[in-house]
């Protein structure tokens, strides 16, 4: 049976914090089904909640299984220790301040999302529990890190939204630069983190680190994937530095420079950003070209079941409009005159140019079954019964649209980014944390 992945649910910037697998999360309550043991001990102390020492050594445990056949590509056990600790840290800080936030997540969703999790793997709950259960994970521990994981990525877009704004100005200037790149890129990353208003020696220290991490991987010693792994300082070191497919302007404008001119598997110099030193790798590239996407004209005549009108009543009516139709009645006269819908009657029924979808799941699929000037069968949806008629269709090239969309899109999540790490690196320094790993 293969190994139950976790719920993807979260942004990239959190996916890249929360990289851990589910089970390797243990809650920030598990004290309380975790007993305190004779050897077991606190490893760090976030607020007034503790980390022991068996929630790390499951942790770090999940990661060398995951590593089983490349625990060369590990840091040392001490340095391996270090990260994972702090990406539990992290978890139960944002945990915490979304908990204080009011931020809930209702038992229904953690239901829904084990039975999703369950439907991906192709197997059922009960079987779920039960593979758990054999790998010594309470099935309570899983749920709980699961809605854990829910509450951060909600915490997060509370955050964003009340702080991030895209104007159009904002999109005008981008796309009259021409800075938008169209296609997308696969880039790795390798940080050597500095601490704010570091000494000149500190910066030395981070530049010759960085310097000989790039060294092993263009002599070939060291993949980049390895080297990421290994020395790496950013929460995606685990994942062997990989960023997963972005468009240009959702990376920094000097990397997206950088990776311009880079080739697939080339390396880049070692770069400074506000964090510290950085090495890019350019894994793939991906281009777009112009897009055209299929648009349809149509009218209805739409009946609406109220208090007044059942919907048995709606429904017979409607099969009479039909019937009319189907005996030459004008069309846009029958839908001004008996109509319901407010929004189209005094257009006789026009609809205007849509895509498939615009109004609605049955809408579409009715559509889609019709030739141009046909009109349907009447159906039902939410509003009511309708009569469609299909008027026409035709190609659109949406590419200059689509490149709005991107734009806006681009910038908002840089902006999102940068607002929810400075939102994190903000709690962190707020709050009380003491790490007793020894060193």
């Amino acid at each position: 049976m293969d190994r139950i992945a976790p719920l993807r649910v979260m942004p990239f910037a959190l996916m890249a914090l929360l990289a851990l697998t589910l089970d390797a999360l243990t809650p920030a309550r598990a004290q309380l089904a975790v007993p305190m043991t004779p050897v077991d001990s606190v490893v760090a102390v976030v607020e007034e909640e503790v980390i022991l020492r068996s929630e790390l050594d499951r942790a770090v445990a999940n990661i060398l299984t995951q590593y089983a056949d490349r625990r060369d590509q590990l840091p040392p056990r001490a340095a391996l220790e270090r990260q994972v600790l702090e990406r539990l840290v992290l978890v139960k800080l944002q945990v915490e301040r979304a908990r204080e936030m009011g931020v809930r997540v209702p038992d229904s969703e953690v239901e829904e999302s084990i039975r999703r999790i369950a439907q991906q793997n192709n197997i059922s709950v009960e079987q779920m529990r039960t593979q758990l259960a054999s790998e010594g994970i309470g099935f309570s521990e899983f749920a709980q890190s699961l809605r854990d994981e829910i509450v951060v990525q909600r915490l997060r877009q509370q955050v964003v939204q009340s702080r991030v704004n895209v104007s159009e100005s904002e999109i005008d200037m981008l796309l009259a630069g021409d800075s938008l790149q169209t296609g997308q890129v696969r880039v790795a990353n390798i940080l050597v983190a500095m601490p704010d208003g570091a000494t000149a020696d500190q910066i030395e220290l981070a530049k010759t680190k960085i310097d000989g991490v790039r060294s092993l991987v263009m002599r070939g010693e060291m993949t980049f994937n390895a080297a990421a792994i290994r020395y790496s300082d950013a929460p995606n070191a685990l994942e062997g530095g990989d960023l997963g497919w972005r468009r240009y302007d959702e990376i920094p404008p000097m990397f997206a420079q950088m990776v311009e001119g880079m080739a697939p598997d080339e390396v880049s110099p070692a770069v400074r950003g506000p964090a510290g030193y950085h090495l890019l790798q350019l894994i793939e590239r991906r281009e777009t070209g112009s897009q055209k996407q299929t648009e349809y004209s149509a009218r209805h005549v739409m009946v609406r079941a109220n208090e007044v009108v059942t919907r048995e009543e709606a429904r017979i009516k409607a099969q009479a409009l039909k019937a009319r139709l189907d005996a030459g009645e004008d069309f846009a006269a029958l839908a001004r005159a008996e109509s319901d819908d407010v929004n189209t009657r005094n257009q006789g029924g026009e609809m205007g140019w849509f895509q498939v979808y615009a109004w609605g799941q049955s809408v579409g699929d009715v559509l889609l079954t019709l030739d141009d000037n046909q009109i349907s069968a009447p159906f039902e949806t939410e509003a009511g019964f309708h009569v469609l008629q299909r008027l026409s269709s035709r190609e659109q090239d949406v590419t200059e649209q689509l490149r709005r969309n991107e734009a806006r899109e681009a910038i908002g999540r840089r902006k999102a980014e940068d607002e929810y790490e400075r939102f994190q690196r903000q709690m962190r320094e707020e709050a009380y944390i003491e790490t007793r790993l020894q060193s």
